[in-house]
């Protein structure tokens, strides 16, 4: 019966291990214009947890980002590229945020 026990256990751990390992990538259709935004959303996700990398496309806005989904989820990533002044998806920028942009990085100078 111990050896029983012992093997659930140690397979259970082993699929937790495994689990916390999960990779998601998802697109996401961001406000940003220029080469300026892309380099302050890319670094903001840099320094998300949880996110492993980051490619805004600045041609269709578009930002490819891939995450460890056992450590964040989508909705803070939105968070995270709206606290630095940018739309994203439907969730829109924080009003101060993108105040403080380059005046070539707001949607509305385009």
């Amino acid at each position: 019966m111990r050896t029983v026990i012992m093997i659930l256990i140690a397979t259970l751990s082993l699929n937790v291990a495994f689990a916390q390992k999960t990779i998601e990538t998802v697109e996401i259709k961001t406000s940003a214009v220029c080469d300026m935004c892309k380099e302050t959303i890319e670094k903001q996700l840099a320094f998300t947890k949880g996110v492993t990398a980051a490619e805004l496309n600045v041609e269709t806005g578009i930002v490819t980002v891939s995450f460890k989904s056992n450590k964040t989820n989508i909705e803070d990533i939105r968070t995270a590229i709206n606290e630095v002044g940018y739309d994203a998806d439907e969730s829109p920028a924080e009003k101060e945020a993108y105040e403080k942009l380059h005046h070539c990085c707001k949607k509305d100078a385009h």
